[in-house]
C-alpha cells in the first residue's frame, strides 16, 4: 500500500464492526484489557473488554491506573505484557518422548490467526527486532514462525505519552511508520470520538472497507498530526544515540557498574516484561511411571547467576557484571549483531524495577563520566 493514501475515519461505535470483521476471517482477537490493577493484552471478543476511559500513570519503579474523563479506547500507556508473550510465548513444549523412543514434536498454535488490537509503535518495532532474531536468522525459531505467519497487526499511534516512555530518541515512535495493516490515531473532539486511519496493507484494506468510513478531512488531519508532535515534546525521558554504541565499548570498567549493582536486585523483572528480550532455558520432566518425558521451552533471565553457568561456575558472577551485560547488549552489542538497537523506548524496564533503576539515567551516568576507570567488574 502506497504511504501517500489519503487517511480515513471511523467512527468510535463502529469499532466493534472491525473486531466483528475480523473473527469473521478466523482471527482470534487479542487486545488491552483490565486485569489485577493493570492493562494486560488477552482475548477480546468486543470493545466493552477495552479499557474505555481508563489511563495509567508510572514512574520508576511505580504503575498505576487512573480514570480518565472521557471514553478513550487506548487512553493507556504500556502495561507489563508484551506482545511478545504470544510470538514468543512464556512456556512452550518442544516435545514429549515415550518409554518405547517415539517422538512427537509440539509446535503449539501452529495454524492460529492472531489479530492484535491496540499495538504502540514501539511495540511494532519490538515485533520487527523479534522476526530478525528469531525468524530471519540462519536457524528460525519454528515456534515463533508458526505463531507469526499469520499476524494481524492493528496498530495505534500514541498521543500521550507516559513519565517513563523515550521512543521519540530510539526513533520507534510516537507514530507508527510502516509494519502495521492499520494504524489508528484516536480523536477525541466535542463534536464525536473517531479514529484516523491509514492502511499499511491489502489485508488492511480489506478490513476497513467492512465498516463505514470516509476520507479524513484536512482539520481532522491536521489534529492527528498536532497530537502526535506534542505527544513528542511532552515526552520527558530521552536518550542520546549518536555514539552511543561506542560510549558504552569505551567504558566497559566504568565505575557506575558497580553504583547502580549496589540498588540492582537481579529479579530479572526488566527481561520479563522487555519487549524484545528472547533468551530461554531448557528443561526436562517425566511422569511418576517413567513412560513418557516432556522437554519444555521458558523465558529466562541474565540476570541469573545460573544463566552463563558453564564448567567450573558462572562467566557472570557479580550483578555488575550481570547489569552491564544487559544494557550493554540493549545498546551496544546488539547493534552489532543485528543492526539495531534492542531497545525500542517503551519505558517498562523503568516502571518494573522493583527499586526504579532508570535505563536513561543510568546511560546518563556513564557519559557524564566518560573513561573513568576505577574498578574492574568480574
Amino acid at each position: 500500500m502506497s504511504g501517500k493514501e489519503r487517511p480515513l475515519l471511523i467512527n468510535a461505535q463502529d469499532f466493534d464492526g472491525l473486531l466483528s470483521s475480523l473473527k469473521k476471517l478466523g482471527y482470534t482477537t487479542y487486545g488491552p484489557t483490565v486485569r489485577d490493577g493493570a492493562v494486560i493484552y488477552d482475548v477480546v471478543d468486543s470493545a466493552n473488554d477495552l479499557p474505555i476511559g481508563i489511563g495509567d500513570v508510572q514512574g520508576p519503579g511505580s504503575y498505576r491506573l487512573r480514570r480518565r474523563e472521557d471514553g478513550a479506547l487506548f487512553g493507556y500507556v504500556v502495561g507489563p505484557h508484551s506482545w511478545k508473550r504470544f510470538l514468543h510465548p512464556p512456556t512452550v513444549k518442544l516435545y514429549t518422548i515415550s518409554s518405547n523412543g517415539k517422538i512427537l514434536a509440539s509446535v503449539e498454535n501452529a495454524n492460529q490467526k492472531m489479530a492484535f488490537l491496540g499495538v504502540r509503535p514501539c511495540e511494532l518495532q519490538a515485533i520487527r527486532i523479534l522476526d530478525k532474531v528469531l525468524l530471519e536468522g540462519e536457524y528460525p525459531d519454528p515456534v515463533y514462525a508458526a505463531r507469526r505467519k499469520d499476524v494481524f497487526l492493528l496498530a495505534v499511534n500514541c498521543v500521550e505519552p507516559g513519565e517513563n516512555c523515550f521512543c521519540a530518541s530510539m526513533g520507534t515512535g510516537p507514530e507508527a511508520k510502516e509494519g502495521f495493516d492499520l494504524c489508528l490515531t484516536e480523536l477525541l473532539r466535542p463534536e464525536g470520538h473517531s479514529f484516523l486511519v491509514k492502511v499499511g496493507t491489502e489485508k488492511g484494506k480489506e478490513l476497513i472497507s467492512s465498516v463505514p468510513h470516509r476520507q479524513a478531512n484536512d482539520d481532522e488531519i491536521e489534529l492527528a498530526s498536532k497530537l502526535l508532535a506534542l505527544s513528542r515534546e511532552r515526552m520527558k525521558k530521552k536518550i542520546e544515540i549518536n555514539g552511543l554504541k561506542d560510549l558504552l565499548y569505551r567504558n566497559l570498567e566504568h565505575p557506575h557498574w558497580d553504583e547502580v549493582a549496589k540498588r540492582c536486585l537481579a529479579c530479572g523483572n526488566c527481561t520479563m516484561v522487555c519487549p524484545t528480550c528472547f533468551c530461554t532455558t531448557v528443561s526436562e520432566a517425566t511422569d511418576l511411571f517413567l513412560k513418557h518425558a516432556e522437554r519444555w521451552r521458558r523465558w529466562d533471565t541474565c540476570f541469573s547467576r545460573e544463566f552463563s553457568y558453564i564448567h567450573g561456575g558462572p562467566i557472570r558472577y557479580s550483578i555488575s557484571a550481570r547489569y552491564r551485560h544487559w544494557l550493554m547488549h540493549k545498546m551496544a552489542t546488539w547493534v552489532d549483531q543485528f543492526g539495531t538497537p534492542g531497545c525500542v523506548g517503551c519505558g517498562r524496564c523503568i516502571t518494573w524495577c522493583p527499586v526504579g533503576i532508570d535505563i536513561t539515567e543510568e546511560v546518563k551516568q556513564i557519559g557524564k563520566r566518560d573513561g573513568e576507570v576505577k574498578v574492574k567488574v568480574e
